[in-house]
Protein backbone atom coordinates (compact mmCIF):
# COMPACT_ATOMS: atom_id res chain seq x y z
CA UNK A 1 0.00 0.00 0.00
CA UNK A 2 1.44 3.51 -0.37
CA UNK A 3 1.92 5.52 2.74
CA UNK A 4 3.22 8.69 4.89
CA UNK A 5 5.99 7.29 6.94
CA UNK A 6 7.93 9.92 8.83
CA UNK A 7 12.05 9.38 7.99
CA UNK A 8 13.67 10.93 11.04
CA UNK A 9 12.50 13.59 14.16
CA UNK A 10 11.35 16.78 12.56
CA UNK A 11 9.50 18.66 10.30
CA UNK A 12 7.51 18.17 7.27
CA UNK A 13 10.75 17.54 5.13
CA UNK A 14 10.90 14.17 7.53
CA UNK A 15 7.60 13.01 5.51
CA UNK A 16 7.95 10.31 2.55
CA UNK A 17 5.45 9.32 0.61
CA UNK A 18 6.23 5.77 -0.08
CA UNK A 19 5.16 2.13 -0.48
CA UNK A 20 4.59 0.54 3.03
CA UNK A 21 3.57 -3.28 4.27
CA UNK A 22 -0.66 -3.35 4.31
CA UNK A 23 -1.33 -4.80 7.42
CA UNK A 24 -4.05 -7.30 8.52
CA UNK A 25 -6.10 -6.87 11.63
CA UNK A 26 -5.14 -9.70 14.54
CA UNK A 27 -7.81 -10.32 16.81
CA UNK A 28 -10.07 -7.73 18.36
CA UNK A 29 -8.67 -5.29 15.83
CA UNK A 30 -10.33 -3.47 12.44
CA UNK A 31 -8.70 -3.05 9.20
CA UNK A 32 -10.26 -0.07 7.53
CA UNK A 33 -10.01 1.47 3.83
CA UNK A 34 -8.91 5.08 4.54
CA UNK A 35 -10.74 7.68 2.50
CA UNK A 36 -9.34 10.48 4.08
CA UNK A 37 -7.26 11.94 7.17
CA UNK A 38 -7.07 15.24 8.94
CA UNK A 39 -4.09 16.60 9.20
CA UNK A 40 -2.70 17.57 12.51
CA UNK A 41 0.41 19.61 12.41
CA UNK A 42 1.93 19.13 16.03
CA UNK A 43 1.70 15.76 15.64
CA UNK A 44 5.28 15.92 14.37
CA UNK A 45 6.21 17.24 17.48
CA UNK A 46 4.57 14.85 20.16
CA UNK A 47 6.61 12.06 21.53
CA UNK A 48 3.72 9.33 20.96
CA UNK A 49 4.61 10.11 17.51
CA UNK A 50 7.88 8.27 17.41
CA UNK A 51 7.53 5.43 19.88
CA UNK A 52 4.97 2.69 21.31
CA UNK A 53 2.48 3.08 24.20
CA UNK A 54 5.59 1.39 26.25
CA UNK A 55 8.12 3.94 25.35
CA UNK A 56 9.73 1.71 22.81
CA UNK A 57 11.32 4.01 19.42
CA UNK A 58 8.74 3.25 16.39
CA UNK A 59 10.71 2.44 12.79
CA UNK A 60 9.13 4.57 10.49
CA UNK A 61 5.84 5.73 12.04
CA UNK A 62 3.23 6.69 10.00
CA UNK A 63 1.07 9.54 11.13
CA UNK A 64 -2.85 10.69 11.02
CA UNK A 65 -4.66 10.47 14.04
CA UNK A 66 -8.36 11.24 12.29
CA UNK A 67 -9.98 8.80 9.74
CA UNK A 68 -13.08 8.34 7.58
CA UNK A 69 -13.14 5.39 5.29
CA UNK A 70 -14.69 1.65 5.13
CA UNK A 71 -14.40 -0.95 7.33
CA UNK A 72 -12.39 -3.41 4.90
CA UNK A 73 -11.83 -6.55 7.17
CA UNK A 74 -12.81 -7.60 11.03
CA UNK A 75 -10.35 -9.74 13.15
CA UNK A 76 -11.54 -12.50 15.27
CA UNK A 77 -14.09 -11.44 18.15
CA UNK A 78 -15.01 -8.33 16.01
CA UNK A 79 -18.99 -7.69 16.06
CA UNK A 80 -19.60 -3.53 16.29
CA UNK A 81 -18.94 -3.48 12.79
CA UNK A 82 -18.61 -5.33 9.05
CA UNK A 83 -16.92 -4.96 6.13
CA UNK A 84 -18.53 -2.47 4.07
CA UNK A 85 -19.21 -0.48 7.05
CA UNK A 86 -18.61 3.89 6.26
CA UNK A 87 -16.91 4.53 9.62
CA UNK A 88 -14.80 7.62 10.85
CA UNK A 89 -12.39 7.53 14.46
CA UNK A 90 -9.89 9.15 16.15
CA UNK A 91 -7.07 6.48 16.39
CA UNK A 92 -5.01 6.41 19.84
CA UNK A 93 -1.21 7.20 20.30
CA UNK A 94 1.85 5.29 20.19
CA UNK A 95 0.87 3.37 16.62
CA UNK A 96 0.80 3.47 13.43
CA UNK A 97 -1.90 6.38 12.11
CA UNK A 98 -4.00 6.77 9.03
CA UNK A 99 -1.87 8.69 6.21
CA UNK A 100 -2.15 5.44 4.21
CA UNK A 101 -4.37 3.41 1.99
CA UNK A 102 -5.38 1.11 5.29
CA UNK A 103 -4.98 1.16 8.81
CA UNK A 104 -5.72 -0.86 12.04
CA UNK A 105 -8.25 0.52 14.22
CA UNK A 106 -10.29 -0.52 17.65
CA UNK A 107 -13.48 -1.13 17.86
CA UNK A 108 -14.04 1.55 20.44
CA UNK A 109 -12.24 3.96 17.66
CA UNK A 110 -15.38 3.77 15.72
CA UNK A 111 -18.34 4.93 15.16
CA UNK A 112 -20.42 5.58 12.20
CA UNK A 113 -19.96 8.02 9.94
CA UNK A 114 -22.59 10.94 10.07
CA UNK A 115 -24.92 10.59 6.82
CA UNK A 116 -24.54 14.52 6.06
CA UNK A 117 -20.75 13.93 5.24
CA UNK A 118 -18.64 12.83 2.77
CA UNK A 119 -15.24 11.67 4.04
CA UNK A 120 -13.16 14.36 3.24
CA UNK A 121 -15.69 16.53 5.55
CA UNK A 122 -16.02 13.82 8.34
CA UNK A 123 -11.36 13.52 8.35
CA UNK A 124 -11.98 17.01 9.35
CA UNK A 125 -14.40 16.13 12.73
CA UNK A 126 -12.78 13.28 15.49
CA UNK A 127 -9.92 14.86 17.37
CA UNK A 128 -11.25 18.23 17.09
CA UNK A 129 -14.60 18.13 17.81
CA UNK A 130 -13.82 15.71 20.77
CA UNK A 131 -11.05 18.38 21.90
CA UNK A 132 -13.76 21.11 21.97
CA UNK A 133 -16.46 19.24 23.58
CA UNK A 134 -14.41 17.50 26.68
CA UNK A 135 -12.98 21.41 26.94
CA UNK A 136 -16.41 22.65 27.26
CA UNK A 137 -18.59 19.94 28.87
CA UNK A 138 -15.96 17.52 30.45
CA UNK A 139 -13.45 20.07 31.74
CA UNK A 140 -15.43 23.07 32.00
CA UNK A 141 -18.89 21.95 32.86
CA UNK A 142 -20.24 24.63 30.54
CA UNK A 143 -24.03 25.37 31.22
CA UNK A 144 -26.24 27.66 29.32
CA UNK A 145 -26.17 31.23 29.80
CA UNK A 146 -22.82 31.33 30.97
CA UNK A 147 -20.50 32.99 28.66
CA UNK A 148 -17.55 31.64 27.02
CA UNK A 149 -14.18 32.87 25.43
CA UNK A 150 -12.38 30.56 22.77
CA UNK A 151 -9.11 31.97 21.86
CA UNK A 152 -8.13 30.57 18.02
CA UNK A 153 -12.36 30.60 17.06
CA UNK A 154 -11.17 30.18 13.56
CA UNK A 155 -8.69 26.93 13.95
CA UNK A 156 -9.38 23.41 13.67
CA UNK A 157 -10.77 22.90 17.22
CA UNK A 158 -12.10 26.61 17.69
CA UNK A 159 -14.47 26.11 14.83
CA UNK A 160 -15.93 23.05 16.81
CA UNK A 161 -16.06 24.96 19.98
CA UNK A 162 -17.67 27.73 18.50
CA UNK A 163 -20.03 26.30 17.51
CA UNK A 164 -21.13 23.87 20.33
CA UNK A 165 -20.74 26.74 22.94
CA UNK A 166 -23.80 27.72 21.07
CA UNK A 167 -25.46 25.00 20.69
CA UNK A 168 -24.84 24.84 24.85
CA UNK A 169 -26.94 28.07 24.98
CA UNK A 170 -23.77 29.60 26.39
CA UNK A 171 -22.74 33.58 24.62
CA UNK A 172 -19.54 32.51 23.14
CA UNK A 173 -16.98 35.35 22.33
CA UNK A 174 -14.07 34.20 20.51
CA UNK A 175 -10.58 36.00 19.44
CA UNK A 176 -8.95 35.94 15.66
CA UNK A 177 -7.78 37.75 12.89
CA UNK A 178 -10.01 40.38 11.14
CA UNK A 179 -10.52 38.63 8.25
CA UNK A 180 -12.67 35.91 10.41
CA UNK A 181 -15.01 38.19 12.14
CA UNK A 182 -17.88 37.58 9.80
CA UNK A 183 -17.32 34.09 9.56
CA UNK A 184 -17.40 33.64 13.22
CA UNK A 185 -20.27 35.24 13.78
CA UNK A 186 -21.73 32.84 11.22
CA UNK A 187 -20.86 29.69 13.55
CA UNK A 188 -22.18 31.58 16.46
CA UNK A 189 -20.01 33.96 17.92
CA UNK A 190 -21.71 37.09 19.21
CA UNK A 191 -18.70 39.12 19.92
CA UNK A 192 -15.36 38.71 17.81
CA UNK A 193 -11.84 40.46 19.04
CA UNK A 194 -9.28 40.76 16.39
CA UNK A 195 -6.40 40.22 18.48
CA UNK A 196 -3.86 42.56 16.46
CA UNK A 197 -6.05 45.08 17.09
CA UNK A 198 -7.49 45.13 20.37
CA UNK A 199 -6.27 43.29 23.93
CA UNK A 200 -9.34 40.69 24.98
CA UNK A 201 -8.42 41.60 28.65
CA UNK A 202 -9.52 45.96 27.90
CA UNK A 203 -12.81 44.37 25.94
CA UNK A 204 -14.51 41.40 28.23
CA UNK A 205 -14.70 40.39 32.13
CA UNK A 206 -16.35 38.33 34.43
CA UNK A 207 -16.34 35.41 31.75
CA UNK A 208 -17.29 31.93 33.03
CA UNK A 209 -14.70 29.76 30.89
CA UNK A 210 -11.88 30.38 28.94
CA UNK A 211 -11.30 27.80 26.24
CA UNK A 212 -7.43 28.45 25.07
CA UNK A 213 -5.80 27.24 22.42
CA UNK A 214 -2.88 29.64 21.78
CA UNK A 215 -1.09 29.46 24.98
CA UNK A 216 1.91 31.69 25.81
CA UNK A 217 0.70 36.00 26.58
CA UNK A 218 -2.53 34.75 25.47
CA UNK A 219 -3.02 32.11 28.19
CA UNK A 220 -1.46 33.87 31.02
CA UNK A 221 -3.69 37.42 30.25
CA UNK A 222 -6.63 35.35 30.49
CA UNK A 223 -6.81 34.71 34.22
CA UNK A 224 -7.82 38.35 34.85
CA UNK A 225 -11.29 37.77 32.37
CA UNK A 226 -12.42 35.12 34.57
CA UNK A 227 -14.93 35.74 37.26
CA UNK A 228 -14.83 34.34 40.66
CA UNK A 229 -15.08 29.92 40.45
CA UNK A 230 -14.37 30.48 36.82
CA UNK A 231 -12.67 28.07 34.58
CA UNK A 232 -9.60 28.52 32.19
CA UNK A 233 -8.99 25.27 30.18
CA UNK A 234 -5.99 24.71 27.89
CA UNK A 235 -5.01 21.71 25.73
CA UNK A 236 -1.50 24.17 24.52
CA UNK A 237 -0.02 24.43 28.09
CA UNK A 238 -0.06 22.30 31.46
CA UNK A 239 -0.53 24.07 34.75
CA UNK A 240 1.01 27.55 34.52
CA UNK A 241 3.63 28.41 37.36
CA UNK A 242 2.06 29.82 40.86
CA UNK A 243 3.04 33.00 40.49
CA UNK A 244 0.83 33.50 37.44
CA UNK A 245 -2.63 32.11 39.56
CA UNK A 246 -1.82 34.13 42.07
CA UNK A 247 -5.03 36.05 43.59
CA UNK A 248 -7.00 34.58 41.05
CA UNK A 249 -10.12 32.57 42.01
CA UNK A 250 -10.53 30.23 39.23
CA UNK A 251 -9.85 26.72 38.53
CA UNK A 252 -7.19 25.44 35.29
CA UNK A 253 -7.86 22.42 33.66
CA UNK A 254 -5.12 20.82 31.16
CA UNK A 255 -5.68 17.35 29.20
CA UNK A 256 -4.73 15.17 26.28
CA UNK A 257 -7.97 14.25 24.24
CA UNK A 258 -7.85 10.40 23.53
CA UNK A 259 -10.52 7.90 21.23
CA UNK A 260 -14.18 7.61 22.70
CA UNK A 261 -16.62 6.44 20.40
CA UNK A 262 -19.39 7.16 22.58
CA UNK A 263 -18.91 11.05 22.19
CA UNK A 264 -18.35 10.48 18.32
CA UNK A 265 -21.26 8.83 17.90
CA UNK A 266 -23.45 11.81 19.85
CA UNK A 267 -21.10 14.19 18.05
CA UNK A 268 -21.89 12.65 14.71
CA UNK A 269 -25.51 13.20 15.49
CA UNK A 270 -25.43 16.86 16.09
CA UNK A 271 -24.09 16.85 12.46
CA UNK A 272 -26.67 15.43 11.10
CA UNK A 273 -29.21 17.20 12.84
CA UNK A 274 -27.59 20.12 11.24
CA UNK A 275 -26.70 21.58 14.72
CA UNK A 276 -22.59 20.92 13.75
CA UNK A 277 -20.49 20.98 10.51
CA UNK A 278 -16.77 20.65 9.64
CA UNK A 279 -15.28 23.75 8.42
CA UNK A 280 -11.84 22.21 5.63
CA UNK A 281 -9.81 24.83 4.57
CA UNK A 282 -7.71 22.78 2.53
CA UNK A 283 -7.77 19.12 0.69
CA UNK A 284 -4.40 17.91 -0.91
CA UNK A 285 -3.91 14.25 -2.36
CA UNK A 286 -2.25 12.07 0.28
CA UNK A 287 1.21 12.25 -2.04
CA UNK A 288 1.24 16.13 -1.00
CA UNK A 289 1.31 15.46 2.60
CA UNK A 290 4.89 17.16 3.26
CA UNK A 291 2.89 20.29 1.49
CA UNK A 292 -0.33 20.13 3.61
CA UNK A 293 1.83 20.03 7.24
CA UNK A 294 3.88 23.25 6.00
CA UNK A 295 0.76 24.89 4.89
CA UNK A 296 -0.32 23.80 8.96
CA UNK A 297 2.82 24.85 10.24
CA UNK A 298 2.04 28.29 9.29
CA UNK A 299 -0.81 28.91 11.39
CA UNK A 300 -4.19 31.11 10.46
CA UNK A 301 -5.99 27.89 9.12
CA UNK A 302 -9.53 28.41 8.83
CA UNK A 303 -10.49 24.98 10.19
CA UNK A 304 -8.67 21.94 9.14
CA UNK A 305 -6.72 20.25 6.56
CA UNK A 306 -7.37 17.27 4.83
CA UNK A 307 -5.49 14.36 2.87
CA UNK A 308 -7.72 12.83 0.40
CA UNK A 309 -6.31 9.09 0.22
CA UNK A 310 -9.14 7.39 -2.27
CA UNK A 311 -11.76 8.78 -4.44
Amino acid sequence: MKAIRIHGRGGPDHLVYEDAPQPHPGPGEVLVRIHATGVIATELQWDETYQTATGSPRTLPIPGRDLSGVVEEIGQGVTTFAPGAEVYAMLGYGRDGAEADYTIALPDELAPKPHALDHVQAAAVPLSALTAWLALFEHARLEAGQTALIHGGAGGVGVFAVQLARWAGAQVIATASARNRDFLHELGASVVIDYSAERFEEVVHHIDVVFDLVGGETLARSWQVLKPGGVLVSVVSPQPPADVTKGHDARFAWFIVEPNRELLIQIGALIDAGQLRPIIDAVFPLSQARQAYEQGTKGHMRGKIVLRVAD
